[in-house]
């Protein structure tokens, strides 16, 4: 891994600052650059999580980390990503008064946030007493394996859904192998988990999970890995370019597509940085935000991985193991957006969101 290719992604060009959680990552990113890196990345990620999660942050500096973490290597990314999204919540359900279960204050435990859907045979949460257990399948939960615990969406007997904190460490928590057959992220296993009366603790009241503010910044958290595997991608197209004597007009054409779409991506996220941090985003317009700002940056991941395939031609491909890594790998972690499934949803908020007949621009 190159140090000189895997450099802070920043969301405000011409800003020089660091944040303090994109200063670890860069100096992580050096560490396994070097010949004694860590033989096993995604445990040196997870450890690199632990130590970012119990540091107090800007929304920028947690997005620019985790961008320049997917501009790496998105697996890395990716075992990342959700143990900021789940510490997040917990951070917020305290800060709001709602529940929260002493198994958050370790700051030892790496966690995961399995919210997927979708089970032939789903999660069903029974009260038990003062708490709760969790009897069914999750699907979808991403490093079940090697994580300490997660925050889970489980339906409730009596109909509410709520989440949930769970030790995977119990006994009643199995993870199948064998299910994931991925040629993208092949670090990442995400498959099902069988729970037989595991223990939780609730988080929050019903509903709290899905309505509260920060429930956009969670969901863009993600896009912003997105948004860092695009410029790694953009990155090998501007080295092509830049190391030929005279480029080809094509290579250039699509190199200044390549930088169109970026920086699309970039304002989206820069934007969405500005009205989170306004604090006045009421549960309704940060789903729209999300969706606008997630369906920007898939969009403009699908445009850079046509371009810079069109560029390059099938050299990298065959021949560049970052490259082809990092192209599978953004393939596959971009369908986390449900293309015109979302964008379909997207159109309904907006007509769900009118007041007194007003448009939404």
């Amino acid at each position: 891994m190159s140090t000189e290719k895997h450099t802070r992604v920043t969301l405000a060009p011409g800003r020089t600052g660091l944040g303090d959680q994109t200063s670890r990552t860069i100096d992580f990113l050096r560490e396994l650059a070097e010949p004694s890196a860590p033989s096993d990345p995604i445990a040196a990620a997870l450890e690199l999580a632990r130590t970012l999660g119990v540091a107090p942050t800007t929304l920028t500096d947690r997005w620019e980390t985790l961008a320049t973490l997917g501009a790496a290597d998105l697996a890395l990314a990716r075992a990342v990503e959700p143990h900021l999204d789940a510490r997040g919540i917990l951070d917020e359900a305290h800060a709001a008064g709602e529940i929260v279960p002493d198994a958050a204050a370790s700051p030892a435990a790496t966690w995961g946030v399995f919210a997927a859907e979708g089970s032939p045979t789903p999660l069903v949460a029974t009260a038990v007493g003062d708490s709760w257990s969790l009897t069914g399948i999750k699907p979808w939960c991403s490093l079940a394996g090697r994580l300490d615990r997660a925050l889970i969406t489980a339906r409730t007997t009596d109909g509410p859904r709520l989440l949930f904190a769970v030790d995977l460490h119990h006994p009643g928590v199995t993870v199948p192998g064998g299910t994931w057959h991925s040629r993208g992220l092949t670090e990442i296993p995400s498959g099902p988990v069988e729970f037989d009366v595991v223990a939780a603790h609730a988080v929050g009241s019903p509903g709290w999970y899905l309505e509260r503010p920060g429930f956009a910044t969670g969901g863009i958290g993600v896009a912003a890995c997105w948004f860092g595997g695009a410029v790694g991608l953009a990155r090998t197209l501007f080295d092509f370019c830049a190391a030929a004597a005279t480029p080809s007009p094509f290579a250039l054409m699509h190199l200044g597509a390549v930088d169109e779409a970026l920086a699309d991506a970039r304002r989206a996220l820069a934007e969405a940085v500005s009205v989170i941090e306004a604090g006045t985003l009421s549960s309704t317009n940060g789903a729209i935000l999300a969706k606008r700002v997630r369906g920007t940056v898939a969009r403009t991941c699908e445009t850079v991985i046509e371009r810079t395939g069109h560029a390059l031609g099938p050299a990298p491909l065959a021949l560049d193991p970052e490259h082809a890594k990092r192209v599978v790998d953004l393939q596959l972690y971009i369908r986390q957006h449900h293309a015109e499934r979302d964008e379909a949803g997207l159109g309904e908020a907006l007509l769900d969101a009118r007041v007194e007949g007003n448009r939404p621009w």
